[in-house]
């Protein structure tokens, strides 16, 4: 069956945006395939630094005409919702009315011709063209289309055939039908971008043009003229070829995925090389060395046998050469003994003088305005983390508050000024220069930490109190001077700050009031109102995210954050663990639903009576072996489920709440709640009230789905 083919050549993109352009560009057109009725077989999308390329096989080659049905608004609808409904119509279409069962509608029978699938896909193309996405684009020349970087030039081949496809590039934002395209096409003061049958190959090695008759042929050409199309396969040869250059030399590839999918997507045609570092910058610290390397200039390190960084980096190019790389290697040997010479410039000079007596030139940092200097920040780390130490067991409260003091003294180093990734790494180096406790040194270090789902979590007492402290002060900051995050927007990471704050208190299972710790740094700071209401909003949802990937239910942890006044992350979990087990057996999924009937029986009726039924029943009104039985089971629960949560016996408390379970079943069987007599009634309500006060008394069961 006909097969589309599609690239668009361009300037070069970003390696940030390739993946996304790639995905957006399947999208948009096998959505708008979708939408037209094109029924297809599959869809694959390829992308390199200049093109980005989708195939579609098992296409028609006709839409075939139609007819159908649309409603449309009730014939008493305002004058201008039925003229709105008949201008949408096509010509010849027949409008009559329909009596429904709710109501007098106008219907519409429309004609739909077919058409040739290949002025369907110019349309969908220029669609997408106009609608793709990107973080930032650009207008190049003086045309108003705009694109990620400029475009030289389209591909489009359907069953073959160019695609009948023109673009007319300053009618930015405005769909223009097959007819208006060709007249646009006679108009030469327009700019416009039209489908061809060729393409081009490597921009230096094979920059000739050749023609293309579809994927396959399109593929093996691209390849001969230097271009790898698929970034998987540029990928494993850029990884194979480095780990095989490696072994030659005894030494190991360090893995590093996000450095190997970033230079896959700044080459069309791998040339993968190897160069040598200068002895005299191996004294470097390993960091500082990688980072040089990776950062600025896309190398991957390599590690000997012991683990240590290598003095030999992986480079790769986008060329091959007759010298078999030498030229390149050299120049990029010359470009890394610069870059390492500043860095072993800094290294020497942030050395002579001591990290601590570099801490006061923090007050010529501004953190926020609203929240003063970095050194007031330190200021209220270091009070906030000596609190912690209370939590945090083996926590030596002097080496705490020489850990926070010291913690952001590196910013004010050559080298965090060169290299800003490096802060807290840079700052164990100098104290350890400096001769600082082993402990200190590496709280400095671990204090940004952890820093994402996948970054290590501080364990070290002392580390642990640093980190806390960093976090809840820069939480408890913002959220005082009103800077939350706001939909997408989150400009100071306060989400990463709380979801570290999690991990650091139950990682390391530790019993931290919140509420009373955000009050502790609100009192530090000064400024605004106590926002520890707010923050534990804001806490729940973050554990939400990050207790969503171990399986656990959103809706248990908001009914128990729902019974108030509950700020121990280590108890509330422990409580979501015993509530979800417990719902998962026979007992709990049946006792759910008793609650649930018996909130709903009450809230029916109390709305009704105006009044709520909170007492505790009247023995003497009960009268069926039901009510007894129920009323002697909750007399009995109470007390055992308020005992173990006391002793934060969770799972004892679960077992309680089982008991529960019959005599909840057979009082919904045999007893009618809603009683002639009146006292018997209200009676017999609060010993439903009694169930929901029970179960409540665990969590709020009202939060709780079914299954």
């Amino acid at each position: 069956m006909p097969e589309l083919l599609l690239e668009i050549l361009s300037e070069e993109i970003p390696a940030r945006m390739q993946a996304r352009a790639a995905d957006d560009l399947k999208r948009l057109v096998t959505d708008g395939l979708k939408a037209a009725g094109l029924e297809f077989t599959s869809a694959e999308s390829y992308v390199t630094p200049r093109r980005l390329v989708l195939v579609v096989d098992g296409l028609p080659t006709e839409i075939e005409g139609k007819s159908e049905e649309r409603r449309g608004p009730k014939v008493d609808a305002p004058e201008q919702a039925i003229n709105g409904f008949k201008g949408s119509l096509p010509e010849g279409a027949v409008i009559e009315e329909r009596e429904t069962p709710k109501g007098t509608f106008f219907y519409a029978s429309v004609s739909v011709p077919g058409r040739k699938a290949a002025y369907v896909l110019g349309d969908i193309i220029g669609d997408m063209l106009i609608s793709l996405p990107w973080p930032k684009s650009m207008k190049w020349s003086a045309q108003d289309f705009v694109w990620v970087r400029p475009i030289h030039g389209l591909l489009g081949l359907f069953s073959g055939e160019k695609l009948p496809f023109h673009l007319a590039m300053n009618m930015r934002g405005k769909k223009r039908s097959w007819a208006e395209h060709e007249t646009m096409f006679e108009d030469s003061e327009r700019p416009i971008l039209s489908a061809g049958n060729t393409s081009v190959g490597h921009r230096f090695l094979a920059p000739d043009a050749f023609e293309v008759k579809d994927f396959a042929d399109y593929k093996k050409k691209l390849e001969a003229a230097k271009v790898m199309l698929d970034p998987a396969e540029r990928r494993q040869k850029i990884e194979l070829e480095a780990k095989a250059l490696c072994e030659k030399e005894g030494l190991s590839l360090k893995d590093d995925p996000g450095l190997l999918d970033e230079v896959t997507g700044l080459v069309e045609w791998p040339v993968v090389l190897m160069g040598t570092i200068d002895d005299d910058f191996m004294a470097l610290p390993d960091e500082v060395l990688s980072t040089s390397m990776r950062s600025h200039q896309k190398y991957f390190s390599t590690l000997g046998a012991d683990g240590k960084l290598a003095n030999k980096f992986i480079v790769v190019a986008n060329t091959e050469t007759k010298d078999g790389g030498a030229q390149v290697v050299a120049g990029n040997e010359r470009v890394l003994r610069a870059r390492l010479s500043d860095a072993k410039f800094f290294w020497d000079q942030d050395r002579s003088e001591t990290l601590a007596s570099r801490a006061p030139a923090l007050k010529d940092r501004v953190f926020h305005a609203k929240l003063g200097t970095l050194d007031e920040k330190v200021d209220r780390m270091q009070a906030l983390a000596a609190t912690l130490t209370t939590f945090v067991p083996e926590a030596d409260k002097d080496k705490v508050r020489s850990a926070a003091r010291l913690a952001k003294a590196d910013l004010s180093t050559g080298m965090v000024g060169e290299f800003p990734e490096l802060q807290g790494l840079m700052g164990r180096y100098y104290a350890q220069h400096d001769g600082e406790d082993t402990a200190v040194c590496d709280a400095i270090a671990e204090h940004y930490s952890p820093l994402g789902p996948n970054d290590s979590c501080p364990t070290n007492p002392i580390s642990v109190c640093v980190a806390l402290a960093d976090k809840i002060d820069t939480l408890v900051g913002f959220f005082a001077i009103d800077e939350k995050p706001t939909g997408s927007k989150d400009p100071y990471a306060l989400r990463r700050a709380a979801l570290g704050v999690i991990r650091l208190v139950l990682e390391n299972g530790l019993r931290l009031p919140l509420t009373k710790v955000f009050a502790e740094a609100h009192g530090t700071l000064g400024a605004g109102n106590n926002p520890a209401d707010d923050l534990m909003a804001f806490f729940a949802d973050r554990l939400k995210v990050h207790l969503r990937e171990q399986g656990v239910r959103h809706d248990l942890i908001d009914a128990v954050f729902a019974l108030g006044g509950e700020d121990d992350l280590v108890r509330l979990i422990k409580r979501v663990e015993a509530l979800q087990s417990f719902l998962a057996t026979e007992d709990g999924e049946n006792l759910l639903t008793a609650y649930k009937r018996a909130a709903n029986i009450l809230r029916a009726e109390e709305k009704k009576d105006g009044k709520s039924y909170k007492d505790a029943p009247d023995a003497g009104l009960l009268s069926d072996d039901a009510e007894k039985a129920l009323a002697d089971a909750l007399d009995h629960a109470k007390p055992a489920i308020d005992n173990a949560l006391a002793a934060e016996d969770f799972v004892a408390a679960m077992q309680a709440l089982a008991g529960l379970r019959a005599p909840v079943d057979t009082f919904f069987d045999d007893v009618t709640v809603n009683a002639d007599d009146a006292a018997l009634r209200a009676n017999r309500l609060k010993l439903l009230n009694g169930i929901r006060a029970s179960l409540d008394g665990v969590a709020d069961f009202s939060k709780i789905e079914g299954k």
